[in-house]
Protein backbone atom coordinates (compact mmCIF):
# COMPACT_ATOMS: atom_id res chain seq x y z
CA UNK A 1 0.00 0.00 0.00
CA UNK A 2 2.78 2.46 0.91
CA UNK A 3 4.69 1.53 -2.24
CA UNK A 4 1.56 2.02 -4.34
CA UNK A 5 0.87 5.44 -2.77
CA UNK A 6 4.48 6.56 -3.27
CA UNK A 7 4.58 5.35 -6.87
CA UNK A 8 1.28 7.08 -7.64
CA UNK A 9 2.40 10.40 -6.18
CA UNK A 10 5.80 10.05 -7.85
CA UNK A 11 4.26 9.51 -11.29
CA UNK A 12 1.89 12.41 -10.72
CA UNK A 13 4.63 14.78 -9.55
CA UNK A 14 6.98 13.88 -12.40
CA UNK A 15 4.21 14.66 -14.86
CA UNK A 16 2.61 17.71 -13.25
CA UNK A 17 5.07 19.39 -10.85
CA UNK A 18 6.64 22.27 -12.79
CA UNK A 19 10.07 23.79 -12.33
CA UNK A 20 10.56 25.25 -8.81
CA UNK A 21 10.74 28.76 -10.27
CA UNK A 22 7.30 28.32 -11.83
CA UNK A 23 6.02 27.20 -8.41
CA UNK A 24 7.46 30.36 -6.83
CA UNK A 25 5.74 32.54 -9.43
CA UNK A 26 2.40 30.74 -9.01
CA UNK A 27 2.61 31.04 -5.22
CA UNK A 28 3.20 34.77 -5.66
CA UNK A 29 -0.13 35.20 -7.48
CA UNK A 30 -1.91 32.84 -5.08
CA UNK A 31 -0.69 34.95 -2.16
CA UNK A 32 -1.86 38.15 -3.86
CA UNK A 33 -5.30 36.61 -4.31
CA UNK A 34 -5.47 35.37 -0.71
CA UNK A 35 -4.47 38.70 0.88
CA UNK A 36 -7.07 40.39 -1.32
CA UNK A 37 -9.88 37.99 -0.42
CA UNK A 38 -9.02 37.48 3.26
CA UNK A 39 -7.41 40.78 4.27
CA UNK A 40 -9.05 43.10 1.76
CA UNK A 41 -5.67 44.23 0.40
CA UNK A 42 -6.19 45.56 -3.11
CA UNK A 43 -3.81 44.38 -5.85
CA UNK A 44 -1.96 47.73 -6.08
CA UNK A 45 -1.18 47.68 -2.35
CA UNK A 46 -0.22 44.00 -2.58
CA UNK A 47 2.29 44.82 -5.32
CA UNK A 48 3.84 47.44 -3.02
CA UNK A 49 4.06 44.91 -0.19
CA UNK A 50 5.58 42.39 -2.59
CA UNK A 51 8.25 44.90 -3.57
CA UNK A 52 8.78 45.54 0.14
CA UNK A 53 9.11 49.29 0.57
CA UNK A 54 5.55 50.39 -0.12
CA UNK A 55 2.50 49.58 2.01
CA UNK A 56 -0.35 51.81 0.95
CA UNK A 57 0.72 55.37 1.81
CA UNK A 58 3.71 54.20 3.88
CA UNK A 59 7.27 54.19 2.54
CA UNK A 60 9.73 52.00 4.44
CA UNK A 61 13.43 52.96 4.61
CA UNK A 62 14.56 49.33 4.36
CA UNK A 63 13.61 46.33 2.26
CA UNK A 64 10.82 44.12 3.63
CA UNK A 65 9.88 42.25 0.49
CA UNK A 66 11.44 41.22 -2.81
CA UNK A 67 15.05 42.13 -1.98
CA UNK A 68 15.03 41.32 1.74
CA UNK A 69 16.68 37.89 1.41
CA UNK A 70 19.73 38.82 -0.63
CA UNK A 71 22.14 38.02 2.21
CA UNK A 72 20.46 34.68 2.83
CA UNK A 73 20.46 33.90 -0.90
CA UNK A 74 24.22 34.47 -1.03
CA UNK A 75 24.65 32.20 2.00
CA UNK A 76 22.67 29.46 0.29
CA UNK A 77 24.70 29.83 -2.92
CA UNK A 78 27.87 29.41 -0.89
CA UNK A 79 26.37 26.38 0.85
CA UNK A 80 25.72 24.84 -2.55
CA UNK A 81 29.02 25.62 -4.25
CA UNK A 82 31.26 24.84 -1.27
CA UNK A 83 29.40 21.59 -0.66
CA UNK A 84 29.62 20.69 -4.33
CA UNK A 85 33.34 21.52 -4.39
CA UNK A 86 33.93 19.46 -1.26
CA UNK A 87 32.15 16.49 -2.82
CA UNK A 88 34.36 16.66 -5.91
CA UNK A 89 37.64 16.60 -3.95
CA UNK A 90 39.48 13.35 -4.76
CA UNK A 91 39.99 12.43 -1.10
CA UNK A 92 36.29 12.95 -0.31
CA UNK A 93 35.25 10.93 -3.33
CA UNK A 94 37.48 8.07 -2.23
CA UNK A 95 36.27 8.28 1.38
CA UNK A 96 32.59 8.38 0.49
CA UNK A 97 33.13 5.60 -2.05
CA UNK A 98 34.68 3.45 0.66
CA UNK A 99 31.65 4.07 2.87
CA UNK A 100 28.93 3.60 0.27
CA UNK A 101 30.66 0.59 -1.28
CA UNK A 102 30.07 -1.27 1.98
CA UNK A 103 26.35 -1.13 1.31
CA UNK A 104 25.22 -4.27 -0.51
CA UNK A 105 21.45 -3.85 -0.94
CA UNK A 106 19.00 -1.20 -2.17
CA UNK A 107 17.38 -1.09 1.27
CA UNK A 108 20.73 -0.56 2.94
CA UNK A 109 21.49 2.31 0.55
CA UNK A 110 18.24 4.08 1.38
CA UNK A 111 18.57 3.58 5.15
CA UNK A 112 22.20 4.73 5.23
CA UNK A 113 21.45 7.85 3.18
CA UNK A 114 18.46 8.82 5.31
CA UNK A 115 20.29 8.32 8.60
CA UNK A 116 23.33 10.33 7.48
CA UNK A 117 21.07 13.19 6.36
CA UNK A 118 18.95 13.18 9.53
CA UNK A 119 21.73 12.76 12.08
CA UNK A 120 23.84 15.52 10.55
CA UNK A 121 20.77 17.78 10.28
CA UNK A 122 20.29 17.42 14.05
CA UNK A 123 23.73 19.00 14.41
CA UNK A 124 23.15 21.69 11.81
CA UNK A 125 20.49 22.00 9.12
CA UNK A 126 22.86 23.19 6.38
CA UNK A 127 25.33 20.44 7.18
CA UNK A 128 22.51 17.90 6.98
CA UNK A 129 21.27 19.28 3.67
CA UNK A 130 24.67 19.11 2.00
CA UNK A 131 25.69 15.82 3.65
CA UNK A 132 22.41 14.21 2.60
CA UNK A 133 22.83 15.44 -0.97
CA UNK A 134 26.43 14.24 -1.17
CA UNK A 135 25.49 10.87 0.30
CA UNK A 136 22.57 10.42 -2.12
CA UNK A 137 24.75 11.29 -5.10
CA UNK A 138 27.63 9.03 -4.06
CA UNK A 139 25.32 6.17 -3.12
CA UNK A 140 23.53 6.41 -6.46
CA UNK A 141 26.78 6.38 -8.43
CA UNK A 142 28.16 3.47 -6.41
CA UNK A 143 24.98 1.45 -6.81
CA UNK A 144 24.91 2.02 -10.58
CA UNK A 145 28.54 1.02 -10.91
CA UNK A 146 28.00 -2.20 -8.93
CA UNK A 147 24.69 -3.13 -10.53
CA UNK A 148 22.58 -2.58 -7.39
CA UNK A 149 19.04 -1.66 -8.46
CA UNK A 150 18.31 1.29 -6.17
CA UNK A 151 15.84 3.98 -7.24
CA UNK A 152 17.83 7.23 -7.52
CA UNK A 153 14.89 9.65 -6.98
CA UNK A 154 14.10 7.79 -3.75
CA UNK A 155 17.74 8.18 -2.68
CA UNK A 156 17.29 11.90 -3.30
CA UNK A 157 14.25 11.92 -1.00
CA UNK A 158 16.28 10.07 1.63
CA UNK A 159 19.01 12.70 1.34
CA UNK A 160 16.37 15.41 1.81
CA UNK A 161 14.97 13.80 4.98
CA UNK A 162 17.22 15.92 7.19
CA UNK A 163 14.91 18.88 6.55
CA UNK A 164 12.12 16.87 8.22
CA UNK A 165 13.94 16.80 11.57
CA UNK A 166 16.26 19.81 11.63
CA UNK A 167 14.14 22.24 13.69
CA UNK A 168 14.31 19.85 16.63
CA UNK A 169 18.12 19.90 16.50
CA UNK A 170 20.95 22.14 17.64
CA UNK A 171 20.47 24.68 14.84
CA UNK A 172 16.71 25.06 15.38
CA UNK A 173 16.15 28.79 14.90
CA UNK A 174 12.96 29.15 16.96
CA UNK A 175 14.21 27.34 20.11
CA UNK A 176 17.47 29.31 19.97
CA UNK A 177 15.57 32.59 19.51
CA UNK A 178 13.71 32.25 22.84
CA UNK A 179 16.54 31.27 25.18
CA UNK A 180 17.60 34.77 26.24
CA UNK A 181 15.83 38.05 26.95
CA UNK A 182 17.72 39.84 24.17
CA UNK A 183 16.84 37.18 21.60
CA UNK A 184 13.19 37.25 22.66
CA UNK A 185 13.08 41.02 22.42
CA UNK A 186 14.19 40.80 18.79
CA UNK A 187 11.13 38.69 17.99
CA UNK A 188 8.35 39.85 20.33
CA UNK A 189 6.56 43.19 19.95
CA UNK A 190 7.34 45.97 22.42
CA UNK A 191 5.45 45.63 25.69
CA UNK A 192 5.07 41.86 25.48
CA UNK A 193 6.83 40.40 28.53
CA UNK A 194 7.84 36.73 28.31
CA UNK A 195 10.46 34.96 30.41
CA UNK A 196 13.23 33.24 28.42
CA UNK A 197 12.44 29.65 27.51
CA UNK A 198 15.39 27.34 28.26
CA UNK A 199 16.52 24.68 25.80
CA UNK A 200 15.54 22.05 28.37
CA UNK A 201 11.90 23.00 27.69
CA UNK A 202 12.28 22.85 23.91
CA UNK A 203 15.10 20.87 22.31
CA UNK A 204 15.82 18.88 25.46
CA UNK A 205 12.20 18.16 26.36
CA UNK A 206 10.68 14.69 26.48
CA UNK A 207 8.39 15.76 23.64
CA UNK A 208 11.27 16.58 21.31
CA UNK A 209 13.30 13.52 22.24
CA UNK A 210 10.30 11.29 21.54
CA UNK A 211 9.62 12.97 18.19
CA UNK A 212 13.25 12.77 17.06
CA UNK A 213 13.62 9.11 18.03
CA UNK A 214 10.33 8.32 16.32
CA UNK A 215 11.44 10.04 13.11
CA UNK A 216 14.87 8.38 13.11
CA UNK A 217 13.19 4.98 13.30
CA UNK A 218 10.15 5.57 11.11
CA UNK A 219 11.53 7.65 8.23
CA UNK A 220 14.13 5.12 6.97
CA UNK A 221 11.54 2.34 7.33
CA UNK A 222 8.93 4.25 5.33
CA UNK A 223 11.44 5.10 2.60
CA UNK A 224 12.34 1.41 2.29
CA UNK A 225 8.66 0.53 2.00
CA UNK A 226 8.29 3.08 -0.82
CA UNK A 227 10.92 1.35 -2.97
CA UNK A 228 9.63 0.36 -6.40
CA UNK A 229 10.22 -3.10 -7.80
CA UNK A 230 13.84 -3.69 -8.89
CA UNK A 231 12.87 -3.73 -12.56
CA UNK A 232 11.23 -0.29 -12.14
CA UNK A 233 14.16 1.32 -10.29
CA UNK A 234 15.83 4.23 -12.10
CA UNK A 235 19.60 4.24 -11.54
CA UNK A 236 21.65 7.39 -11.11
CA UNK A 237 22.67 8.97 -14.42
CA UNK A 238 26.23 9.75 -15.41
CA UNK A 239 26.93 12.84 -13.30
CA UNK A 240 29.31 15.61 -14.37
CA UNK A 241 32.45 16.28 -12.35
CA UNK A 242 34.41 19.50 -12.12
CA UNK A 243 37.83 17.98 -11.50
CA UNK A 244 37.70 15.81 -14.63
CA UNK A 245 36.68 18.73 -16.83
CA UNK A 246 39.23 21.13 -15.38
CA UNK A 247 42.26 18.85 -15.21
CA UNK A 248 43.83 20.14 -18.41
CA UNK A 249 43.37 23.79 -17.43
CA UNK A 250 44.84 23.08 -14.00
CA UNK A 251 47.90 21.48 -15.58
CA UNK A 252 48.56 24.64 -17.63
CA UNK A 253 47.98 27.02 -14.71
CA UNK A 254 50.49 29.44 -13.22
CA UNK A 255 52.86 28.06 -10.60
CA UNK A 256 51.04 29.99 -7.83
CA UNK A 257 47.72 28.60 -9.05
CA UNK A 258 49.10 25.11 -8.55
CA UNK A 259 50.80 25.88 -5.23
CA UNK A 260 49.69 23.44 -2.52
CA UNK A 261 51.42 25.55 0.13
CA UNK A 262 49.24 28.56 -0.66
CA UNK A 263 46.16 26.36 -0.51
CA UNK A 264 47.16 24.98 2.88
CA UNK A 265 47.73 28.48 4.27
CA UNK A 266 44.29 29.69 3.13
CA UNK A 267 42.63 26.53 4.45
CA UNK A 268 44.40 26.90 7.80
CA UNK A 269 43.14 30.48 8.04
CA UNK A 270 39.52 29.45 7.50
CA UNK A 271 39.54 26.27 9.58
CA UNK A 272 41.50 27.91 12.38
CA UNK A 273 38.84 30.58 12.75
CA UNK A 274 36.06 27.97 12.80
CA UNK A 275 37.83 26.01 15.54
CA UNK A 276 38.35 29.17 17.60
CA UNK A 277 34.71 30.19 17.22
CA UNK A 278 33.25 26.77 18.06
CA UNK A 279 35.56 26.49 21.07
CA UNK A 280 34.18 29.80 22.33
CA UNK A 281 30.47 29.41 21.51
CA UNK A 282 29.85 25.66 21.22
CA UNK A 283 28.08 23.74 18.47
CA UNK A 284 24.64 25.03 19.47
CA UNK A 285 25.61 28.50 18.16
CA UNK A 286 26.83 27.16 14.82
CA UNK A 287 25.39 29.35 12.07
CA UNK A 288 25.29 29.17 8.29
CA UNK A 289 28.29 31.46 7.81
CA UNK A 290 30.44 29.25 10.03
CA UNK A 291 29.32 26.09 8.23
CA UNK A 292 30.08 27.67 4.86
CA UNK A 293 33.53 28.77 6.01
CA UNK A 294 34.19 25.24 7.27
CA UNK A 295 33.17 23.76 3.90
CA UNK A 296 35.31 26.33 2.08
CA UNK A 297 38.43 25.72 4.17
CA UNK A 298 38.09 21.95 4.09
CA UNK A 299 37.43 21.98 0.35
CA UNK A 300 40.54 24.04 -0.38
CA UNK A 301 42.62 21.80 1.86
CA UNK A 302 41.43 18.61 0.16
CA UNK A 303 41.75 19.97 -3.38
CA UNK A 304 45.27 21.15 -2.63
CA UNK A 305 45.89 23.64 -5.41
CA UNK A 306 43.69 26.74 -5.47
CA UNK A 307 43.10 26.41 -9.21
CA UNK A 308 41.53 22.98 -8.69
CA UNK A 309 39.19 24.47 -6.11
CA UNK A 310 38.27 27.30 -8.48
CA UNK A 311 37.37 24.75 -11.16
CA UNK A 312 35.19 22.82 -8.70
CA UNK A 313 33.39 25.96 -7.51
CA UNK A 314 32.84 27.12 -11.09
CA UNK A 315 31.17 23.82 -11.89
CA UNK A 316 29.01 23.96 -8.76
CA UNK A 317 27.97 27.57 -9.42
CA UNK A 318 25.82 26.44 -12.34
CA UNK A 319 23.37 24.97 -9.84
CA UNK A 320 22.97 28.36 -8.09
CA UNK A 321 20.68 29.68 -10.81
CA UNK A 322 17.57 28.42 -9.04
CA UNK A 323 18.57 29.95 -5.71
CA UNK A 324 19.44 33.32 -7.27
CA UNK A 325 16.19 33.48 -9.21
CA UNK A 326 13.74 32.15 -6.63
CA UNK A 327 14.81 33.64 -3.32
CA UNK A 328 13.61 37.18 -4.20
CA UNK A 329 10.19 35.85 -5.15
CA UNK A 330 9.80 34.05 -1.82
CA UNK A 331 10.97 37.20 -0.08
CA UNK A 332 8.19 39.04 -1.91
CA UNK A 333 5.67 36.45 -0.72
CA UNK A 334 6.95 36.91 2.84
CA UNK A 335 6.53 40.66 2.46
CA UNK A 336 2.90 40.35 1.39
CA UNK A 337 2.02 37.89 4.14
CA UNK A 338 3.73 39.92 6.88
CA UNK A 339 2.68 43.43 5.87
CA UNK A 340 -0.91 42.42 5.12
CA UNK A 341 -1.28 40.72 8.51
CA UNK A 342 -2.29 37.42 6.90
CA UNK A 343 0.04 35.30 9.05
CA UNK A 344 -1.31 36.93 12.18
CA UNK A 345 -4.86 36.28 10.99
CA UNK A 346 -4.14 32.58 10.55
CA UNK A 347 -2.50 32.29 13.96
CA UNK A 348 -5.29 34.27 15.67
CA UNK A 349 -7.90 32.00 14.10
CA UNK A 350 -6.09 28.98 15.52
CA UNK A 351 -5.88 30.57 18.96
CA UNK A 352 -9.56 31.48 19.01
CA UNK A 353 -10.75 27.97 18.17
CA UNK A 354 -8.15 25.94 20.07
CA UNK A 355 -8.30 24.38 23.51
CA UNK A 356 -5.35 23.53 25.72
CA UNK A 357 -5.44 20.01 24.23
CA UNK A 358 -5.88 20.91 20.57
CA UNK A 359 -3.55 23.92 20.59
CA UNK A 360 -0.42 21.88 19.80
CA UNK A 361 -1.78 20.01 16.75
CA UNK A 362 -3.54 23.12 15.40
CA UNK A 363 -0.39 25.24 15.76
CA UNK A 364 1.53 22.46 14.01
CA UNK A 365 -0.90 22.51 11.08
CA UNK A 366 -0.94 26.31 10.89
CA UNK A 367 2.87 26.48 10.84
CA UNK A 368 2.92 23.84 8.12
CA UNK A 369 0.52 25.88 6.01
CA UNK A 370 2.43 29.14 6.46
CA UNK A 371 5.73 27.39 5.67
CA UNK A 372 4.53 26.68 2.14
CA UNK A 373 4.49 30.44 1.53
CA UNK A 374 7.25 31.55 3.94
CA UNK A 375 9.81 28.71 3.74
CA UNK A 376 12.26 30.16 6.26
CA UNK A 377 12.15 28.93 9.84
CA UNK A 378 13.61 32.09 11.34
CA UNK A 379 11.63 34.44 9.12
CA UNK A 380 8.41 32.54 9.75
CA UNK A 381 8.93 32.57 13.53
CA UNK A 382 9.49 36.33 13.49
CA UNK A 383 6.02 36.69 11.94
CA UNK A 384 4.09 33.84 13.59
CA UNK A 385 6.02 33.30 16.83
CA UNK A 386 4.64 36.20 18.90
CA UNK A 387 1.06 35.18 18.17
CA UNK A 388 1.78 31.52 18.99
CA UNK A 389 3.35 32.51 22.32
CA UNK A 390 0.51 34.88 23.23
CA UNK A 391 -2.16 32.27 22.41
CA UNK A 392 -0.27 29.63 24.41
CA UNK A 393 -0.19 31.92 27.45
CA UNK A 394 -3.92 32.57 27.22
CA UNK A 395 -4.64 28.82 27.07
CA UNK A 396 -2.03 27.96 29.76
CA UNK A 397 -0.09 25.76 27.33
CA UNK A 398 3.63 25.38 28.23
CA UNK A 399 5.55 27.83 26.08
CA UNK A 400 8.25 25.28 25.27
CA UNK A 401 5.61 22.97 23.84
CA UNK A 402 4.09 25.82 21.82
CA UNK A 403 7.48 26.66 20.30
CA UNK A 404 8.10 23.03 19.38
CA UNK A 405 4.63 22.69 17.83
CA UNK A 406 5.59 25.59 15.57
CA UNK A 407 8.96 23.95 14.79
CA UNK A 408 7.37 20.65 13.81
CA UNK A 409 4.92 22.31 11.42
CA UNK A 410 7.69 24.37 9.86
CA UNK A 411 9.87 21.34 9.14
CA UNK A 412 6.96 19.05 8.20
CA UNK A 413 5.94 20.79 4.97
CA UNK A 414 9.54 21.19 3.81
CA UNK A 415 8.81 17.82 2.21
CA UNK A 416 6.24 19.47 -0.06
CA UNK A 417 8.00 22.80 -0.65
CA UNK A 418 10.93 22.49 -3.14
CA UNK A 419 12.53 25.74 -1.93
CA UNK A 420 14.98 24.02 0.43
CA UNK A 421 15.62 21.21 -2.02
CA UNK A 422 17.40 23.53 -4.47
CA UNK A 423 20.94 22.80 -3.21
CA UNK A 424 20.20 19.06 -3.16
CA UNK A 425 18.73 19.18 -6.67
CA UNK A 426 21.86 20.95 -7.86
CA UNK A 427 24.22 18.40 -6.32
CA UNK A 428 22.25 15.28 -7.27
CA UNK A 429 21.11 16.65 -10.66
CA UNK A 430 17.56 15.49 -9.95
CA UNK A 431 14.43 17.42 -10.96
CA UNK A 432 11.93 18.66 -8.39
CA UNK A 433 9.21 16.45 -9.85
CA UNK A 434 11.35 13.34 -9.32
CA UNK A 435 11.80 14.18 -5.63
CA UNK A 436 8.51 15.67 -4.44
CA UNK A 437 6.35 12.59 -4.98
CA UNK A 438 8.37 10.59 -2.46
CA UNK A 439 8.98 13.41 0.00
CA UNK A 440 5.28 14.34 -0.05
CA UNK A 441 4.36 10.71 0.68
CA UNK A 442 6.79 10.80 3.58
CA UNK A 443 5.21 14.02 4.83
CA UNK A 444 1.74 12.45 4.90
CA UNK A 445 2.87 9.27 6.63
CA UNK A 446 4.86 10.90 9.45
CA UNK A 447 2.18 13.46 10.37
CA UNK A 448 0.76 11.16 13.10
CA UNK A 449 4.15 11.15 14.85
CA UNK A 450 3.94 14.90 15.42
CA UNK A 451 0.23 15.04 16.22
CA UNK A 452 0.23 12.12 18.66
CA UNK A 453 3.33 13.44 20.44
CA UNK A 454 1.75 16.89 20.81
CA UNK A 455 -1.40 15.31 22.27
CA UNK A 456 0.43 12.97 24.66
CA UNK A 457 3.17 15.24 26.05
Amino acid sequence: MIQRLANTLSRWSERWIPDPFVIAVLLTFVTMAVVWLVQGVDPITAVGQWGGRLNGDELYPNERGFWSLLTFAMQMCLTLVTGHALASAPAVRRGIAGLVDRVRTPRGAIVATALVAMLTALLNWALGLVAGALMARAMGESARRRGIRVHYPLLGAAGYAGLLIWHGGLSGSAPLKVTTADQLASVLPKGMEVAPIPLSDTLGSGLNLAVNVGLLVLVPLLLVLMSPKPEDAKPAPELTRADDAGAADAARAHVLDRSRLLGVVVAALALGYVVMLVARTGLEQLDLNTVNLFFLGLGILLHGALIRYVEAVTDGARACAGVILQFPFYAGIMGMMALSGLVGEIAHAIGEHASATSFGPLTFLAAGLVNLFVPSGGGQFAIQGPIVIEAARELHVPLGKAVMAFCYGDQWTNMLQPFWALPLLGITQLRAGQLIGYSATLMLLVAPVFIVALLVF
